[in-house]
């Protein structure tokens, strides 16, 4: 039976000097008028950021310059991202472009493809979202529905996706679609590049219960793609998919999501804390190491060309479990009115409604823990 061994993290000698470079970044650039924003902030859009932040190297970190990257370390861009994401910088806009495209396309895109729109991801000025969820489909990625059919040299896509988040503000969506009439289950998949304006393609909002927009409908009706479109090998789109996720379960934002919450406490009650107020901060703070060193452990292990899938699955699943328990321990801690506009109060105010999201988004809890009891043989 495995099992998960957080090894030593070998941090990159110039990781103090990239953290303070970051935190003057970051520091240079308005603060979310909410603050809220600083919870959760890597659905949190500002183009204005993300464009300063490809001027500064910091997307696209570890392409090829030949595609506008900078060929730097895995590690290296992993202290990028947990700089930006306890903070609170508002990172939504490129997040998915720079965390899992851009790489996609690089590994098994077309080369019209790549030069079409990894230089603008890197430059933090092209962003993208995942196809992936369809409607009726709960967590069953398996059941896609939506349809790519050849016509001459070009591919025909019909459907629908849903739950895409960031669709409305996206230039491109990377879709897994059925391309093989009759297949069933994860046999006659593919990957296509559909540029977001593609006549034909239309997109919905979904608005959540705090008054957020992260979420979309998207409609595909006859929209018409080249055969360059086509990401990787036809019919591969279920092995390239899932590929991903051990970029997309593992990395810091699984555990940071709520890290804002912290914070704020730690200066709402300062040095005077009731004991049970201290006992709480202690146990957060150590559960947040912990997490923290087996997340940077999986990443350390995918800058060394390993496939540590199962690994990147115990830390999402952990991760969520913690992000989520965090607003009601602290909501149980201390005395607040939920209507002070204080931050503390906003701040633990849209948690509370958005953190029974984290473990749907990436994978549910219940997906997760039979891949991970699968992994350790114990189904």
């Amino acid at each position: 039976m495995q099992t998960f061994i957080a090894s030593p993290v070998p941090w990159p000698d110039n990781a103090t000097a990239l953290r303070a470079t970051v935190r003057d970044l970051v520091a240079s650039h308005p603060n979310p008028a909410d603050p809220a924003d600083r919870a959760n902030s890597w659905c949190v859009a500002d183009p204005a950021f993300s464009r300063k932040l490809g001027e500064a190297g910091l997307i696209g970190m570890i392409w090829p310059k030949a595609y506008g990257g900078h060929e730097r370390s895995s590690l290296e861009r992993y202290v990028v991202l947990e700089e930006l994401l306890a903070a609170g910088a508002p990172v939504g806009a490129h997040w998915m472009a720079d965390r899992q495209h851009g790489g996609m396309l690089l590994r098994y895109g077309t080369e019209d493809e790549r030069q079409r729109w990894v230089p603008g991801m890197a430059r933090g000025e092209i962003y993208s979202c995942i196809g992936l969820s369809e409607p009726n489909a709960g967590s069953d990625l398996a059941s896609v529905r939506t349809m790519a059919r050849r016509k001459g040299d070009r591919w025909i896509i019909d459907g629908q996706k849903v739950w895409t988040t960031g669709a409305h503000f996206s230039h491109v969506m990377i879709a897994l679609v059925r391309s093989e009439e009759g297949s069933e289950r994860n046999a006659g998949l593919s990957q296509f590049v559909i540029p977001m304006d593609a006549p034909g393609v239309t997109v919905k909002p979904i608005i959540d219960l705090t008054g957020g927009h992260d979420f979309n409908e998207v409609f595909f009706d006859s929209v018409e793609l080249p055969e360059t479109a086509l990401v990787g090998e036809e019919g591969q789109g279920w092995r390239q998919a899932t590929a991903e996720l051990s970029l997309e379960r593992s990395g810091p934002e699984r555990y940071l999501s709520s890290t804002a919450l912290l914070l704020e406490l730690i200066r709402h009650v300062g040095p005077n804390a009731s004991s049970e107020v201290r006992d709480l901060i202690g146990r957060l703070t150590a559960d947040l190491w912990t997490l923290r060193m087996m997340s940077a452990s999986v990443a350390a292990r995918l800058a060394a060309g390993e496939d540590p899938a199962l690994e990147a699955t115990i830390v999402k699943d952990l991760g969520n479990s913690f992000e989520q328990a965090m607003p009601t321990l602290v909501q149980a801690s201390i005395e607040l009115d939920m209507a002070d506009p204080a931050p503390i109060g906003r701040i633990l105010g849209h948690l509370l409604q958005v953190s029974p999201s984290f473990s749907l988004r990436g994978g549910t809890s219940e997906i997760l823990k039979g891949i991970i009891a699968r992994g350790l043989g114990l189904r």
